[in-house]
C-alpha cells in the first residue's frame, strides 16, 4: 500500500529491479505511477485499494502473501492501519512489514509516534507475522525547502540538534530484502543514514552548494508551530507533528544506527550525494531568490 508515496514508490522499484511479483495498491489506478513504465508490466501489478474502503482492501489483498504497509501520517492513521491489518489477516496474508517512526512509545512526545506505536502493539496483540521499520527523515523531504532556500534562510527549533536523515530508496531497498527474505523478516529496524546533521551544518552545506548565502533561523516551539500554520499553510495537527519531532531531537540527540548498512550489506546513501544529485534545482532556488552570492565557501552558513 502507498505505491505513489515516497517510501512505498521507491520499495516499488526495488522490487522490480529484483523481478519480484508485486501488486501495486493506490487510490487513483488510472494514474500513471511514477518512474514505472510498460517494461516493468511482466511482474507488475496495479490494482485499487483505499483503506477507508473494506471492500477495496479484501478485493486487493485477495492471493498476495505479504503486506507493505505505508501510509501519510494524519488524525485518522491508527484507525485505517487497524483495519488494513485486520483484513489483511482476514484475508490469509501471512506477514505485513510496516513504516513506523522513532520514539514509537506509549508515553512518545510526539503524537504521531503515539499512534505508530498503538498500530505495533495491535500487530502484536493480533499474533501476524511483521516487521517494523522505524525510518527517521526522509532526504527527499529535503525539497521541501524550496522556499525557504529562496528566501535564503532555513527556519527550524532545533538549535544544533543532530538530526538523522535517510534516504527513501534505501528504505525501499531494505524493505524489498524484509519482503523477499525470509531470514531478515521479524524484529524492529531504526533506519538511519550514515550521518546527524545539525540544521546549521545543512544551511552551511547548501550555502557551499549553491554559492549563495542560506542561514538556519532558530526559532522558539510556538513561533515555529505558527509560522507553519499562516506562512506554509499547514493543517495544525502537522505543524504540531513538525515542532513535536525538533523538539524531540533537542531533548535526545540523534545518533545514527547500522540497521540498513547490516541489513543491505552495503553502506546507505550520504546526505552529501543527495544535496549533489539534486544541485541544480537547488541552485535555481538560490539563484531566483536575490540571495547573498557567496565566494568563499566557509564565509556561507551562519547560524542566527
Amino acid at each position: 500500500m502507498g505505491a505513489t508515496g515516497a517510501t512505498g514508490n521507491a520499495l516499488l522499484h526495488s522490487l522490480l529491479a529484483l523481478g519480484a511479483p508485486v501488486r501495486a495498491l493506490t487510490r487513483t489506478p488510472h494514474r500513471p505511477i511514477p518512474g514505472v513504465t510498460d517494461a516493468h508490466r511482466p511482474t507488475l501489478e496495479v490494482r485499487y485499494a483505499d483503506a477507508a474502503d473494506p471492500d477495496s482492501l479484501r478485493t486487493a489483498f485477495e492471493g498476495a502473501s505479504r503486506l507493505f504497509l505505508a501510509m501519510a501520517n494524519g488524525p485518522a492513521q491508527v484507525e485505517l492501519e487497524t483495519r488494513v491489518i485486520d483484513i489483511a489477516a482476514q484475508t490469509g496474508i501471512g506477514h505485513v512489514v510496516k513504516i513506523s517512526a522513532p520514539a514509537a512509545e506509549p508515553d512518545s512526545p510526539v503524537a504521531v509516534s503515539r499512534g505508530h506505536h498503538a498500530v505495533e502493539e495491535h500487530l502484536r496483540t493480533l499474533g501476524m507475522s511483521h516487521t517494523v521499520l522505524r525510518p527517521y527523515a526522509f532526504m527527499q523531504n529535503i525539497m521541501r525547502l524550496a522556499p525557504a532556500v529562496a528566501e535564503g534562510v532555513i527556519l527550524g527549533a532545533m538549535g544544533e540538534a543532530p538530526c538523522n536523515y535517510v534516504d527513501c530508496r534505501d528504505i525501499g531497498d531494505v524493505a524489498a530484502a524484509v519482503l523477499t527474505r525470509p531470514d531478515m523478516a521479524g524484529g524492529v529496524h531504526v533506519l538511519t543514514g550514515s550521518e546527524a546533521v545539525s540544521h546549521p551544518e545543512l544551511a552551511l552545506r547548501l550555502s557551499i552548494l549553491t554559492g549563495h548565502r542560506i542561514r538556519y533561523v532558530d526559532l522558539a516551539p510556538d513561533e515555529l508551530r505558527d509560522h507553519l500554520v499562516q506562512r506554509a499553510q499547514m493543517p495544525l495537527w502537522l505543524a504540531d507533528h513538525v515542532t513535536e519531532i525538533q523538539q524531540l531531537a533537542v531533548a535526545r540527540p540523534e545518533c545514527t544506527t547500522g540497521d540498513v548498512a547490516r541489513i543491505l550489506g552495503r553502506p546507505p546513501r550520504t546526505l552529501d550525494a543527495f544535496l549533489h544529485e539534486h544541485r541544480d534545482r537547488f541552485r535555481r532556488w538560490a539563484a531566483g531568490s536575490g540571495a547573498i552570492r557567496v565566494n568563499h565557501d566557509h564565509d556561507a552558513g551562519n547560524g542566527a
